[in-house]
């Protein structure tokens, strides 16, 4: 096994960034495309990316494409016609269906020839282009040189392979090893899923967390199931740093108002508590002393136990700092949640409406997952 997978890297910190780098992996593809994503818009981006593939099917690229059926919910019916016509394979993760609504693909993925992948947060849609700053949302993404492009193409093979998600059998290949791959000494590739053991991503957390003296998360949706929040508690009360930057302005309200029902106790253990203040925050970041985990996952419980997502861990102390250095970026342009202050300023009934929110996200809706996923048949 090889030290490192990674040839090169580098960080795309906002739409500005990550679009161009893709459009031009696109181009410049000459064997195989491989995309996955949550959310692809019937927008003007959309459909730049749309033109993308179908150039590269008519100079003989192998063009696949996977999205899921929720988060692309607003497609037309047509929408891939150009790409189906031009000789594309495009499926569509977990046609909707009642009996099985709530479990969703969640990954975002672009493998090029298998020696360029693209992992982050961000979907296909034009509320992302911008700096994240002045505009657009604030988003980050991944650009990854080398033999772990060829990995990740191994793992979007599998999940297309599956895209009908009918029966229990549909997950079976993420058992054991297969959803935890130790790449090399630096790289780790988590894959989580629905009903299949404890989750890799909240695992690996879980085993950095234990003996963490420095912790820096930033998350869109913040919704961490107990017993992280009860590491993330103890890293800091035996005197280790907790930072998070999270949403001051999200695009789903229920989630924001279930995330800041838990601020008061973490800060209470001496977390320290940021909402990033320009622009809608949609990134997916945590660094644990010299471990950064960047992808799909956001530190919440569909992430955590419904979706499926892909996050890799990564060790390489240069990558590590400049994480670092993206985290305090954005921190710096946050609001500092003070502790006292906080306490003061929520009435009951933003505090009802908080119980209530995370009541809905952290109970209810991994119940009614669970119950779907116990319903599909073998």
């Amino acid at each position: 096994m090889s030290s490192t997978q990674i040839l090169a890297w580098k960080w795309l910190q906002s739409g500005d960034e990550v679009f161009p780098a893709l459009l031009a992996a696109l181009e410049a593809a000459g064997a195989t495309i491989r995309l996955e994503t949550y959310f692809f818009a019937n927008d003007a981006l959309g459909r730049r990316f749309r033109e993308a593939l179908v150039r590269a099917r008519q100079r003989g690229v192998a063009v696949s494409v996977l999205v899921d059926a929720v988060g692309s919910v607003g497609l037309p019916g047509d929408f891939w016609s150009p790409l189906l016509t031009a000789g594309a394979a495009v499926r569509i993760f977990n046609p909707l269906a009642l009996n099985r609504f709530a479990i969703r693909d969640h990954r975002k993925l672009l493998v090029c020839d298998e020696r360029l992948a693209f992992v982050g947060g961000f979907n296909l849609a034009t509320e992302y282009e911008g700096d994240g700053v002045t505009r657009g949302w604030l988003d980050l993404g991944l650009r990854l040189e080398g033999p772990l492009a060829s990995t990740l193409a191994e793992a979007f093979d599998e999940m297309f392979a599956q895209a009908d998600f009918r029966h229990k059998r549909s997950a079976r290949w993420r058992r054991g090893a297969r959803r935890h791959k130790v790449i090399s000494s630096g790289e780790q590739l988590l894959l989580g899923g629905p009903g299949l053991g404890r989750n890799p991503i909240r695992r690996a957390l879980h085993t950095d967390l234990a003996s963490a003296r420095a912790v820096q998360a930033m998350a869109a949706y913040f919704l961490p199931p107990w017993s992280l929040r009860r590491d993330f508690a103890r890293v800091a009360r035996r005197g280790g740093k907790v930072q998070f930057v999270l949403a001051g302005k999200s695009d789903v309200a229920l989630a924001q108002l279930a995330g800041r029902s838990l601020y008061q106790r973490l800060l209470k253990s001496g977390a320290e508590i940021v909402e990033y203040a320009p622009q809608v925050l949609h990134a997916k970041l945590v660094i644990v002393d010299h471990a950064v985990y960047v992808g799909s996952a956001n530190l919440d419980s569909r992430s955590l136990g419904i979706n499926y997502e892909l996050m890799l861990r990564l060790t390489h102390p240069q990558l590590v700092a400049e994480a670092r250095a993206i985290f305090c970026a954005a921190q710096a342009r946050g609001r500092r949640i003070d502790f006292e202050q906080w306490k003061r300023a929520r009435s009951f009934w933003q505090r009802l409406r908080e119980r209530w929110a995370y009541f809905v996200l952290a109970r209810v809706d991994p119940h009614v997952a669970q119950r779907q996923w116990r319903a599909l048949p073998d």
